[in-house]
């Protein structure tokens, strides 16, 4: 049983991960940016993954820090960084990149090296290794490298790290076995035979639901040109056993838009061209602008504008990955000459160039774009111009009583 498990990046993943080990090992948290390792020991996150209580709880099992020279401690260093896009959509690996480096330098022998990192298939052992033999001046063997793909949901308090199943791979057995030992005691693992695979498994969950929900949004532009209300078709659909059922919307976020450029990346790579993975990504990504154009078209370019919600999912005060900015911009490149926002739970003043203040008159459009539990507990209603009209993307709101009060209603 390992002593000490370095937890590198501490982030949505990370973080949470490092309390759950916590009650079982001693951890060191490690992570470049100083004022978050000020604000977690001082027992805060502002992520809200982690409570105060769950803090307190392991206080003395973990030890939060930007001293590099700690990692020469684990006998387990986990690493659990961002892996985001370069803006012409290829693979940034620069976190990891920058990490790899940080842990070869200061790992010592015998270590056993876990990447949580979204990744393209091969991306690990092609990319990641090298580094780490480099700069340790080490060879595999003399440590082990592990994958075990993050299956975070940000803001999901139901799946939270405890009751995901775990994926776990290796370089070798021993190393996997090591890998069953620390992951079994937080939650339940699946064990893959080979790292490819286990990357290859994780990038898949997300390429699926972003062509799942590509679908339902070329659907919801084709009903509408129809003159179709989507709902009610979606609806009928699923009377049927087999049916599967995805609602339209703005696809934003870490996973979702970018792992499935990650596996074209990778494909281009072997000279395959992944034909549907690309189109549902090219879809998803002019859905604002579809939203954009029936804004204007129902109520016109000089309609006072709100839109409700900024953050790339609900009760998540997140901006970044956010697909109301693009919302935004195509209102914008539109014509649209008066637009608010209004986001509860996000604490800056200004949100993509606009004021972020409670109303305080009234609108000809309400755009409902993020449902957040705090709009729930909110007269939304009174911000409403006489026989205003109302675009609700996540269709949380109750069309017939907004109907029956005399304003308008569309949901994509």
């Amino acid at each position: 049983m390992p002593r000490i498990l370095v937890v590198v990046g501490l982030g949505y993943v990370g973080l949470p991960l490092a309390i759950k080990f916590a009650k079982h090992f001693s951890i060191i948290g490690y992570d470049i940016n100083k004022d978050r390792i000020v604000e977690l020991q001082k027992g805060f996150d502002k992520n809200n993954d982690v409570t105060n209580s769950e803090f307190k709880e392991v206080s003395k099992n973990i030890n939060f820090t930007t001293d590099a020279k700690e990692i020469a401690k684990g006998d387990i260093v986990i690493i659990s960084v961002p892996t985001p896009l370069k803006p012409n959509n290829n693979p940034d690996l620069s976190y990891l990149e920058s990490a790899s480096k940080t842990v070869g330098k200061h790992m010592k022998k015998g270590a056993l090296i876990i990447y949580e990192s979204t990744v393209y298939p091969g991306c690990t052992e092609e990319f990641c290794l090298p580094i780490l033999e480099k700069e340790s001046k080490m060879k595999l063997r003399e440590f082990y490298l592990g994958y075990s793909p993050e299956r975070m949901n940000p803001g999901d308090k139901e799946h939270t790290v405890d009751k995901i199943t775990k994926l776990i791979s290796a370089s070798h057995p021993e190393a996997l076995e090591k890998m069953k030992e620390i992951y079994s005691k937080i939650t339940k693992t699946y064990a893959m035979s080979n790292i490819k695979a286990a990357e290859a498994a994780k990038i898949i969950e997300n390429v699926q639901r972003d062509i799942n929900m590509a679908l339902f949004n070329e659907l919801s532009m084709l009903f509408d040109k129809l003159g179709l209300d989507s709902e009610e078709v979606f609806a009928g659909a699923a009377t049927k056993w087999n049916f599967i059922k995805f609602r339209p919307g703005l696809v934003g976020g870490y996973c979702i838009p970018v792992n499935p450029h990650y596996l074209a990346y990778k494909a281009a790579l072997i000279g395959f061209h992944p034909e549907l993975i690309l189109a549902g990504r090219k879809t998803n990504e002019n859905m604002p602008i579809f939203i954009a154009k029936k804004a204007v078209q129902v109520v016109g370019k000089s309609a006072k504008t709100l839109i409700l919600g900024a953050s790339y999912k609900e009760n998540v005060a997140e901006l970044r990955s956010s697909r109301v900015k693009n919302l935004v911009e195509a209102l914008q490149k539109e014509g649209a000459k008066s637009i608010s926002i209004y986001d509860p739970i996000i604490k800056e003043d200004s949100i993509f160039g606009l004021k972020n203040e409670e109303p305080r008159e009234k609108f000809d459009l309400i755009i409902y774009a993020v449902a957040h539990d705090a709009f729930g507990k909110m007269d939304y209603s009174s911000w409403f111009s006489a026989h205003g009209y109302v675009i609700d993307i996540p269709k949380k709101l109750d069309r017939r009583t907004l109907e029956k009060q005399g304003f308008r209603y569309w949901a994509p």
